[in-house]
């Protein structure tokens, strides 16, 4: 009797440790260490469903969880430390950075690519060039009618439509385009706040001029394209310039590379996690490493930080 009073709390350890083991990858609490929770700017929702999905199959171990939203509440998340990795357009300032080391926590922030910004307008729109001052002229709002644009067929109303009003698209036409001020004139935010609902509300409205990441310029089938004419939208030709230099240029990866098309940005994963080693702290190592950069320069637009080789082709575009 005496004999199984000793084995009794040693077999319900035994139990427990067995009970723990076979629930892994626990439940929804994000400091487990097999859950991957980020929370991801939602211009960059096609090629983070890529990397995420390739990740968990590299890593059958780790418990996925993409959070897809605007670039303001991603940065909100991780500085109130309800999240603790993010992917966005920009790096921390001074005081974001500040209240994280409130938490005792630190920021490890990397750049990740080059992303650009696309206008698209509808299929039956000809309009498609287009000069930064122009687009500049759009945002602050000068031009607010297609017969002020330079390269014309259009005449009426022109109405600019951005995802939301907290996005990253929009953040970056206040600081590189209105010197910080709010943006003017016809300019609004999409009925369902995404990009998709931008591409949606272009194809039903030819007096649209659509804004989205150059992420969303993919087939059906989710694959970037070599050739922009398959999609149901026009893809704007941007130019630096107006004058006999121009070069109107699309959102090719490498136009990106050359700087060529003006509307550029980077991108950045940030992570908090203090574990010296976990399934979220792995993934923002394979985000910047050679397999994540591989995802990213294969299955985008986006141009990825390692170096990249230029090949000659022909496109009819």
């Amino acid at each position: 009797m005496k004999r199984m009073k000793f084995y009794l709390p040693l077999l319900l350890m035994i139990l427990a440790l067995a009970s723990c083991k076979s629930n892994k990858k626990g439940n929804s609490d994000w400091l487990k260490e097999y859950d991957v929770k980020v929370a991801i700017d939602e211009t960059f929702k096609p090629i983070m469903d890529n990397l995420a999905q390739s990740y968990g199959m590299a890593y059958s171990e780790a418990n996925m969880k993409p959070i897809y939203e605007s670039e303001d509440q991603a940065i909100r998340d991780l500085v109130n430390d309800s999240v603790r990795c993010i992917i966005v357009t920009r790096k921390l300032n001074d005081n974001e950075l500040t209240i994280i080391r409130s938490h005792h926590l630190d920021a490890t922030q990397a750049m990740i690519a080059s992303d650009a910004i696309a206008l698209v307008v509808n299929k039956e729109n000809k309009d498609s060039l287009i000069t930064l001052d122009e687009i500049k002229g759009i945002v602050t709002g000068k031009i607010t009618r297609w017969e002020q644009l330079s390269n014309h067929t259009k005449s009426g109303e022109l109405k600019l439509v951005f995802d939301a009003s907290g996005s990253s698209t929009v953040r970056y036409m206040k600081d590189s385009l209105c010197n910080g001020k709010d943006l003017k004139g016809n300019v609004y935010a999409s009925e369902g706040k995404s990009n998709q609902s931008v591409l949606d509300m272009v194809q039903a409205n030819p007096n649209i001029i659509g804004i989205v990441g150059a992420n969303w310029l993919m087939d059906k089938t989710g694959n970037a394209l070599a050739n922009f004419s398959k999609l149901p939208f026009n893809v704007m030709r941007v130019s630096r310039t107006a004058d006999g230099t121009s070069k109107y240029v699309r959102p090719y990866q490498y136009y990106i590379a050359t700087a060529d098309y003006p509307l550029l940005r980077s991108v950045y994963i940030i992570h908090t996690d203090p574990r010296s080693q976990s399934q979220l702290k792995n993934f923002f190592f394979y985000a910047k490493g050679q397999k994540g950069q591989t995802i990213i320069c294969n299955n985008s637009q986006m141009l990825p930080i390692t170096p990249v080789q230029v090949k000659d082709v022909s496109i009819k575009d």
